[in-house]
């Protein structure tokens, strides 16, 4: 079964379980390097340099507005809200967290991000949280307590550092479950407004706060460290979401720690162990379970008229062209009523109740 579903990339489970273990990895790995090089530099600061580096790379991956579908000023509200709990409240209490405790526990603890996501995404969207995705939740959520027990009982845990990064989790999982609203949007355009503005508050509040200017090395790495683990990152979710929803991302996403617990040891920390080990494989098994899903019944879609990204081979979107594009265009479009059987995920067609 799980053979049948990873060899099958236009399943909306494989494309959306893919993207959102890329984000993870280039999320995950971010965090040790966010500790290392943001040593003795202000939270303030270092959060400026992060999105600073997620704008940049946002406008080199900019499409034209046949390929994606534009924001819009009615989305300026949820933007201003992603914004402060995503670029400014979530990487200010990282950056401060991540100056008083281990890379390791850091990574480690920001499992809880999955759990806000996936709770919010049920109560605010009415996603499906069938059996199977309550297991890997489970899987991923049970993996990450034994990362940070093994932690704890290491003596490496400072309880306000993990204080901070837990409020950068809730601020995250806000975020995560605010960025539904805009995943058929192009991807390149959320990024570049989300992490401007984010820069722009972040270094109001530096300057504000006399935080000391960062030398040139640390600024550049943070810029780097930005564009990949930040805005590259950020595009791999928002895009995930619109094939998976925005529970199955967020609890995917949570293998995101594990990559950084890894990436801290690589750079130094020697903190392993055979609770390590346990949290990683409970954790990979939770991602295998979720790209395993087999989500299949009869469903019917309501008349619906939006814009988005879009492709005519999906079965949704069976409207004619005079001249029939080639490949992924986004333009208005009406759905007509249809009921129909087939493997889907909650994404942006199958928002229907269980």
């Amino acid at each position: 079964m799980l053979k049948r579903h990873l060899s099958d990339w236009r399943s909306p489970t494989v494309r959306g379980g893919a993207l959102a273990l890329l984000a993870a990895a280039l999320f995950g790995l971010s965090t040790p390097l966010v500790q290392r090089f943001g040593q003795g530099l202000g939270p303030f600061a270092t959060a400026a340099l992060l999105y600073a580096g997620a704008a940049l790379v946002a406008l080199l991956q900019r499409h034209g507005a046949e390929v994606e579908a534009p924001l819009r000023r009615s989305d300026m509200p949820r933007l201003l809200a992603m914004v402060a709990s995503g670029a400014v409240i979530g990487p200010v209490a990282l950056a401060w967290g991540l100056q008083r405790t281990s890379g390791t526990s850091a990574s480690l603890l920001l499992t809880l991000e999955a759990v806000f996501t996936a709770v919010l995404a049920w109560r605010w969207y009415g996603e499906v949280l069938d059996g199977r995705v309550k297991t890997a939740v489970a899987l991923l959520l049970a993996g990450g307590a034994l990362l940070v027990l093994d932690q704890g009982l290491s003596g490496q845990v400072q309880l306000l550092g993990l204080l901070a990064v837990a409020v950068a989790t809730v601020a995250w999982g806000l975020d995560n479950t605010l960025s539904r609203g805009v995943a058929d949007r192009d991807p390149g355009q959320v990024v570049v407004v989300k992490a401007a503005l984010g820069a722009a508050v972040t270094t109001a509040l530096a300057l504000a706060w006399g935080e000391a200017r960062p030398p040139w090395p640390a600024a550049l790495a943070l810029l780097g460290v930005g564009a990949t683990g930040y805005g590259l990152s950020l595009r791999f979710y928002l895009l995930a979401q619109r094939y998976f929803g925005a529970a199955r991302t967020g609890s995917v996403f949570a293998f995101a720690p594990f990559i950084g617990a890894v990436g801290a040891f690589a750079l130094g920390e020697r903190s392993a162990s055979l609770l390590l080990l346990a949290g990683g494989v409970l954790m990979v098994g939770g991602v295998l379970v979720h790209l395993s899903e087999d989500h299949v019944h009869a469903h019917d879609h309501r008349a619906l008229d939006h814009e988005h990204a879009h492709t005519h081979n999906d079965g949704h979107h069976d409207h004619p062209h005079d001249v029939m594009p080639k490949g992924s265009h986004s333009h208005a479009h009406h759905h007509s009523p249809l009921r129909h059987s087939h493997p889907h995920a909650p994404d942006l067609h199958h928002q229907h109740r269980h």
